[in-house]
């Protein structure tokens, strides 16, 4: 799965709508971002933030 850093990861219309809605459009916004702040909004699972996880390492980059 190619992902890009202009756009959010397919993870899901709840997990997308929280991320959105927290002010987070893009897998840029994510980097650096603690797991724990983003397993916190309402809609976010465990399988979304693996997802967000795995797509930020093919820019060599991490949650927080």
């Amino acid at each position: 799965m190619e992902s890009t850093l202009d756009t959010l990861p397919k993870i899901g219309a709840p997990a997308t709508r929280a991320l959105n809605n927290a002010g987070y459009a893009t897998l840029r916004d994510l980097a650096g971002v603690p797991r724990t702040e983003l397993a916190k909004l309402h809609g976010m699972g465990p399988k979304a933030l693996g997802t967000i996880q795995n797509a930020l390492e093919q820019h060599n980059l991490s949650l927080g």
